[in-house]
Formats: structure tokens, sequence, C-alpha cells
């Protein structure tokens, strides 16, 4: 699977971001809490290396509870402060100046203890569509940043200032590249991270579906009213399985066509509408015992 999909905005991103991490103080690295893995760029680490991080699981509202926990001890393990986010409710969002000057209060003190009131800036990280524009919004309690459902909104750098002590420079969502697995970019679809002419709908929802008939059989049969959640065959790779559920789930729906057959299409885009708007139940789709890269093979995209 090869397309390309590296606008030149993030590439100025990415030496933007070089550029200003000296002027901050900590970064901010906002996450979708379904998918923790896949919504991080890797490339980050390398570029903040050594400013304190505050991790911010946004979107928890529609990830499974127990999960979120788990990724909370996970990235607290590694040293990061972690916040937990419903950007859209503004859950948690209030929270966050205090998580800030208590990730920094060691350098806090030893400003007060120069006399100094100095205001803490705050670099805010994010790949695109992961609710940061929101979330910024909701800290400031103004409209700052422009906020759309779809990728690649935030353009350009600029400052925010929450409060006479607290500033924050929200970046433009950056992407990367190349995946070396092949799941990473699944998931980024799955939750509108990446844009949907980017992969066949069909395809894709095929493989959402596989995975929620794997994991969350339960809340699949009852969002879609169904008795149960049809076997995997043993020959059965996730496309073949996903389809089997999209025309079991789309002919429960209605959505049949000509000759009776179901319009598996018009199923696959409901699902992933459905799924991204949180309407079929708290899903994640990435675990923190599950570091390990699958071997489905890279997506170049």
């Amino acid at each position: 699977m090869n397309i390309q999909w590296y606008p030149g905005h993030m590439t100025k991103t990415r030496r933007m971001i070089a550029e200003q991490i000296k002027n901050v103080d900590a970064v901010c690295e906002i996450l979708d809490a379904r998918i923790p893995v896949s919504s991080r760029n890797p490339d980050v680490d390398e570029l903040t290396a050594g400013k304190p991080r505050l991790v911010v699981l946004n979107r928890v509202d529609q990830a499974d509870k127990a999960s979120t926990d788990r990724w909370a001890a996970y990235f607290r393990a590694k040293g990061y402060a972690v916040l937990e986010s419903d950007a859209k409710s503004g859950q948690g969002t209030a929270r966050f100046a205090v998580a800030v000057r208590e990730l920094l209060s060691e350098k806090i003190r030893a400003y007060e203890a120069k006399g100094q009131n100095r205001v803490i800036r705050v670099m805010i990280l994010g790949i695109p569509n992961v609710g940061k524009s929101t979330f910024i919004n909701r800290i400031a309690g103004r409209k700052t940043a422009k906020t759309e459902d779809r990728p690649g909104v935030t353009r350009s750098k600029q400052w925010v200032p929450i409060d006479r002590n607290l500033e924050l420079l929200d970046t433009p969502g950056i992407l990367w590249p190349k995946f070396e697995d092949q799941s990473v970019g699944l998931n980024l679809a799955f939750t509108g991270a990446v844009k949907d002419d980017i992969l066949d709908t069909e395809t894709l929802g095929c493989h959402l579906m596989a995975y929620l008939g794997t994991h969350y059989s339960d809340e699949l049969a009852a969002a879609y009213k169904l008795s149960g959640i049809p076997e995997r065959a043993a020959e059965e790779n996730d496309v073949a399985w996903g389809y089997r559920l999209l025309e079991v789930a789309g002919k429960k729906r209605g959505f049949l066509i000509s000759g009776g057959e179901v319009d598996t299409e018009r199923m696959a885009k409901i699902l992933l509408d459905e799924f991204r708007g949180g309407k079929l139940g708290r899903f994640t789709l990435e675990m923190p015992e599950e570091q390990r890269r699958s071997d489905c093979g890279p997506l170049d995209l």
C-alpha cells in the first residue's frame, strides 16, 4: 500500500518545533486515548529530548475505561505526568494548569527563590485531528485555535495566554512519512486522523469490524442489535471475516440493494461514522502490553 501523504507544512512544523523547543519549559503531548501508540509521532521524543513531558489522554469518553487506566499507569512509569480528558465536554481540562505546575514545581520554586515571577511556557504537540485545538480552547476558556473534525486544520504556530503566568505554544499537527506497521496506519484511519480518501472505506470497515468482533464482541452485538457475532473460520483473514460482519450488520440495518445483496460499502461508512462519534460504545484499539509491532508489513503513506 503506497500512498504519499506528508504535506509540506508538516516538514515546516518539524523544523519549527526544533527551533522553538529552547523557548519552552515543558512539552504537552496530546494523544487519542483509543490509540495511544498510533497517535504518538515517534519523532517527538527526539525533537523534545530533555524537556519535562505531560501526556494528555484525550477522548477518554470514547475509550475503554480499564484500558485508559492501564495506559495512564504505563506513561507515568516512563516518567511522564498524565492527564485524562474529554476536550469536547471539558472533562479533565480544568486540571491542566495544576498538572503543569506540579510537573515544573522544582523550576518554579527555583524562580521564586530568586524573586523571579516568570511566565511558564508549554509547547502543545499532537498529530492531526487528535483534538488538540478543542483542548486548547477549553483551557483558554475562549476560541483561540481553529477546530474542525478533519485532519490538518491548524497550519501555523501561535502563542496562547492561559493566565498571567502560563502560555501555550500551539503547533500544527505533525505526522510522519512512513509507518513500519500497517496497524498504525489503520488505527489512524479508523479514528479519522488521516483523510478518508487515503484508504478504501469498505476495506477499512472490514478491518475495524474484525478488531471489534475479536475484542469487543458483546458490545458490537449490542450496538447493532445482533443475537450474536458469527464465529471466525480458521481460514478467514481480517478482511474476509470483517466483510461477513459488515454483511450481518448491514442486513440488520436494512441496507439492501438489488437482488437482496447487502450494501457493505454503505455499512462500512456508517460503522466508521458511528465509531468516530462514540455511538457504538467505548473501545481502545491498543493495549500497553501490546508494544510489539505486528507482522503486517510496512505501510508507506
